[in-house]
């Protein structure tokens, strides 16, 4: 059915405003909310499992399209927050065998996020924008949708899971845009080419304009490719990743342990510089457990390198410090050496409860933290005998891009990733938070390496490429990789998340330009009372 123009001076954009068709889809306030739980759950299709990367460049269309459509400011904002908790559904399903019905509650939460971006999507795309208008938006939209990610990025909100870019992990152009400006780049520029479109489809006034701005795009994404600094390879080494595989029932965390034991046995004469074990590998407190740390030894004399296990454990850190820490520690020839990094960004409800005061309650209805988790006091570079430095992070850590990158900073020559997923292990997060290691490898120039307990463990070189084959989830057993290593710092190193503080001053100066035509141009007059006739009835008009 046709869309029907009528002038709205209340409109979001403050003109002509495009009413939607009366259809049952659109036409009741349950369809129109039904269709933006599922245009905003699109995007998800992009990530792994299903890896339909080429599908993140169109996959917020229909989502923009509809909040194009809304009559009202109000309406707008409701299709973006009805849509932004349908994509946090979507990304994050598989908590829902932990979470149950909370996690309907977190989604609708994290999807207010998208109110306002739904605001300034019908500001910009509403009604029949003008050409400079419509290019705005390709500029002024994906700034928006950045402000959303830093937000939701934040530990407490749940972290940096299933960014827009994070769904380019894979593909190679992308992966040195990554190195020049992030995720956060690569984010940019996904939104970007769906406004762009967008606008291709639905403002044929301006379909030149966004022709143009898909080429430059393209021009942009090319010329990085040719130009941006590239990591330099200095060498390899070769990593040994144990994943034992899943192990339940009574006794699991030793008979676990013994898994390992005899797969890294099977290492010995494979001249391995360093070992690999997954995330809560080791469920004793070593310092107090010399019989586990000589087993380990044992294994480190034997296969002639350094063991990287990972303990979960009670220990006390300090006098008024005393409860579980998730600690990588690394076990050389005669026992610890020392170097052990400490978990510092625990994961909301499965390591801890946010105010758990107020949301204990959370246990009772899921499989969250019955006891939180104490964290670490700041990041650890290990070095081993041979002088390579690594840079250790525990589980969901290696989603946040600025730990990866203070640890290149801090001179880590090869990134290690430990963690389990074997919670979720028949669900898309395996797969997913493996992807995450290629895309802190293509920003820092540095490898990485991801060992689980139950898969999926992978390794990728310096510039995000695939290293070698993955573990999948079916899988019990030690790979031997030959890692690239590299030297020379990328422009993300260096310059940190400028397309973040980009997008601030672009709508910094969208706002304020808002803000200033709106204090120039005068509020319109109330109509005064209507004129009466000498018998005191109203006037009538043209009379």
């Amino acid at each position: 059915m046709p869309m029907r123009r009528k002038r709205r001076p209340d409109g979001p954009a403050g003109e002509d405003t495009v009413q939607p068709p009366h259809g049952w889809l659109l036409g009741s306030r349950t369809g129109r909310g039904a269709a933006a739980l599922c245009a905003g759950a699109l995007p998800a299709l992009a990530f792994p499992a299903p890896s339909l990367w080429w599908f993140a460049y169109v996959a917020l269309v229909p989502w923009l399209l509809l909040i194009r459509s809304a009559g009202t400011g109000r309406r707008a904002a409701v299709d973006g927050w009805l849509g932004g908790t349908g994509f946090m559904l979507a990304v994050h399903h598989w908590l829902m065998p932990s979470l149950h019905v909370f996690i309907l509650v977190l989604a609708a939460l994290l999807g207010l996020l998208w109110a306002p971006w739904g605001l300034l999507v019908a500001r910009l795309l509403g009604g029949p924008p003008s050409v400079r208008r419509a290019v705005a938006a390709v500029v002024v939209v994906p700034s928006g949708w950045l402000m959303i990610e830093l937000v939701r990025s934040w530990e407490g909100l749940g972290g940096p899971w299933g960014l827009l870019g994070a769904s380019q992990w894979d593909v190679p152009p992308a992966l040195r845009v990554a190195s020049v400006g992030g995720v956060w780049l690569v984010s940019l520029a996904v939104v970007a080419a769906n406004t762009a479109v967008t606008v291709l489809i639905a403002v044929p006034a301006a379909r030149t304009a966004g022709v143009a701005c898909l080429v430059a795009g393209a021009l942009g994404v090319g010329a990085t490719v040719l130009w941006a600094p590239r990591p330099q390879e200095t060498g390899t080494v070769r990593i040994a990743v144990v994943q034992p595989g899943v192990v339940e029932g009574p006794g699991s965390v030793e008979r676990r342990f013994a898994r390992g034991e005899e797969l890294t046995r099977g290492l010995a004469g494979q001249d391995v510089d360093l070992v690999v074990w997954g995330e809560s590998s080791v469920g004793v407190n070593l310092n107090r457990s010399p019989e586990m740390t000589d087993r380990v030894a044992a294994l480190s004399r034997l296969t002639g390198a350094d063991v990287l296990v990972n303990m979960d454990a009670r220990r006390t850190d300090a006098p008024d410090r005393t409860g579980i820490f998730k600690s990588a520690v690394l076990v050389g020839p005669d026992g610890p050496t020392g170097d052990r990094y400490d978990k510092m960004r625990l994961v909301p409800f499965g390591e801890y409860v946010p105010a758990r005061a107020l949301l204990g309650w959370a246990t009772s209805v899921g499989k969250a933290a019955g006891e939180d988790r104490l964290r670490g006091s700041g990041p650890v570079v290990m070095e081993l005998a041979d002088g390579l430095r690594v840079g250790p992070l525990v589980c969901f850590e290696s989603a946040f891009p600025d730990m990866s990158r203070q640890l290149v900073k801090d001179g880590a020559q090869l990134l290690v990733a430990q963690s389990s997923t074997s919670t979720f292990q028949h669900s898309w997060a395996p797969a997913q938070h493996a992807s995450l290691a290629a895309l802190r490898a293509a920003e820092t120039g540095r490898p990485m390496v991801h060992a689980t307990l139950t898969g999926v463990s992978a390794v990728y070189g310096p510039r995000g490429e695939r290293v070698g084959a993955p573990l999948g989830t079916d899988a019990s057993e030690a790979a031997v990789y030959d890692v690239p290593l590299a030297r020379g710092t990328t422009l993300y190193v260096r310059l940190g998340a400028w397309p973040v503080y980009g997008a601030l001053a672009v709508l910094a100066v969208f706002l304020g330009a808002a803000g200033l035509r709106s204090f120039r141009t005068p509020a319109p007059r109330r109509p005064g009372p209507p004129a009466r006739t000498a018998g005191g009835s109203p006037g009538r008009p043209g009379r």
